[in-house]
């Protein structure tokens, strides 16, 4: 069925459009990298055949006094969405990296549905594809489903991800989702979410302004009003050379892949989830790159805004942005890698059952329903208190292909909210945990000295696990791998 030809945006939709800045563009960004050349028309049908299936592609947002509307773009080509780019000089990994990052920060065009492809031809021996979609169409769980959904389980064919088959494939993935878990005691998410939301446009902005009146909500004794205050009176983060007000320059950069089932062996044998493993090697990663620099990090914490996915994954082809977000405190002042990997555990362990991710969706539904100024305020008090947003999207574990080509690399980033001004992206593909990093130039000139060090702090972590006494029963003892760091 086709759209209708105007329809109103969603609240929390209508924030994402609203929320960008100069400093911080709201586009999910992707790269697929493959393993050969891919032909131009190919890409061209698959685009028209398999993304403009969803007609909410072929619309663009628009703003007036009465609200946020999608409507359908006039004499629509796919001619203005798909580019071709060829890179100069070698074509390699700095080239590209040096494209995307230009990307990234590179407006698309108000006046056509908000997203683009850019066909890169020559790339190492192979080509890549860009991707870039403003945020208000969907989040990013979504839209790497959608992206999914475009490719085959083979050279030739057929298509791997189908959305009709989608709840087949994907119900019961929640137990492989490190943060699906989070939510298992919460029921009903959407009418908290509205509750939430209402209550803070009520209340307005004055409860971020004012500790005392923070404190007087928590007194009325729920869950939700109690956690607002919590968020209200949260501290900020250590303030490290990661805080600041960016600038418009972004870099972007990845690491080589890391093998999952590594990742899971030395999880099973520190008894902690496989998020906490990457996460501590990202926080250990950091921590490396102050010490270069002669920055002091004895103590020091960075604080991550991390997504929280709100939706079945088999309803992602309705698109739109439905999940939360949590706090997370990377401990980065924390030299040893089994110590910093159970405060790491020991954080999310706190999360649980939390109502971070429904009290941060009824923000942006408030930030999208309210007035601009109330948006402005809210998002200040969204994005004060961290440094960076991490994402870990769990993906397919069997190899995909596009276009005819396999796809040897997924890559993505997700934008910055307010002055964030470091995004990290973690995804499991074929086998491989997939590293990617983007930074505003202002704080970290070169993220590439940040996402080398993720390999080796998981390097490290391996050692220490191998160094440690092992027990008869086969379980590693969490005190003994602690010592063993230690010891000569």
């Amino acid at each position: 069925m086709m759209s209708p030809r105007r329809e109103k945006i969603s609240a929390v939709d209508t924030a994402w459009l609203r929320m960008d800045r100069p400093g911080n563009l709201m586009m999910i960004c992707g790269v697929l990298v493959f393993n050969k050349r891919v032909r131009f028309a190919r890409v061209a049908r698959i685009i028209t055949e398999r993304f403009l299936m969803f007609q909410r592609f072929q619309q663009r947002p628009t703003q007036g006094p009465a609200g946020a509307y999608w409507e359908s773009a006039p004499r629509f080509s796919i001619d203005e969405h798909l580019e071709r780019v060829s890179l100069h000089g070698r074509a390699g990994t700095t080239e590209l990296q040096a494209l995307v990052s230009r990307l990234a920060t590179t407006p698309l065009n108000p006046t056509r549905p908000l997203w683009q492809f850019h066909l890169v031809d020559n790339f190492d021996g192979g080509s890549a594809l860009i991707v870039r979609i403003h945020h208000c169409y969907a989040d990013g769980i979504a839209l790497v489903r959608v992206m999914m959904s475009m490719t085959d389980a083979a050279a030739d064919g057929p298509q791997a991800m189908p959305f009709e088959t989608a709840r087949r494939r994907e119900s019961g993935n929640d137990a492989d989702d490190p943060l699906a878990q989070l939510l298992a005691p919460l029921s009903g998410v959407m009418t908290m979410v509205r509750k939430v939301g209402a209550t803070i446009v009520e209340k307005g902005a004055a409860i971020w302004d004012d500790p005392t009146k923070a404190v007087a909500l928590a007194e009325q004794g729920s869950a939700l009003t109690t956690e607002i205050a919590k968020l209200a009176m949260m501290p900020q983060d250590s303030p490290t050379r990661f805080k600041g007000k960016p600038g418009v320059e972004k870099r972007v950069a990845w690491a080589e892949p890391i093998p999952l089932d590594e990742v899971k062996a030395i999880g099973k044998a520190l008894a902690a989830s496989v998020n906490d493993v990457l996460l501590s090697c990202v926080a250990g990663a950091l921590r490396g790159y102050l010490v270069d620099k002669g920055d002091a990090t004895e103590g020091q914490m960075i604080r991550a805004l991390v997504p929280v996915n709100l939706r079945p994954l088999e309803k992602a082809y309705r698109l739109g942005n439905q999940f939360g977000l949590v706090f997370l405190d990377l401990p980065i002042g924390i030299e040893n890698p089994v110590q910093r990997l159970y405060a790491v555990r020991a954080n999310m362990s706190a999360l649980k059952g939390s109502y971070q991710p429904i009290l941060a969706l009824g923000l942006l539904a408030a930030m999208g329903a309210g007035p601009k100024m109330l948006q402005e305020q809210l998002l200040h008090a969204l994005s004060r208190n961290a440094s960076a947003v991490m994402t870990n999207v769990p993906g397919p574990s069997q190899p995909l292909y596009f276009a005819g080509a396999a796809v040897k690399r997924f890559l993505f980033w997700v934008p910055q909210s307010g002055d964030i001004g470091m995004g990290v992206s973690i995804l499991s593909y074929n086998g491989q945990v997939q590293f990617g990093l983007i930074t505003d130039r202002g704080f970290c000139p070169d993220p590439e000295r940040i996402i080398e060090r993720f390999g080796a702090e998981f390097e490290k972590l391996v050692l220490t696990t191998l160094l440690a006494p092992w027990p008869r029963d086969g379980d590693l003892d969490p005190a003994a791998a602690e010592m063993a760091v230690g010891q000569p």
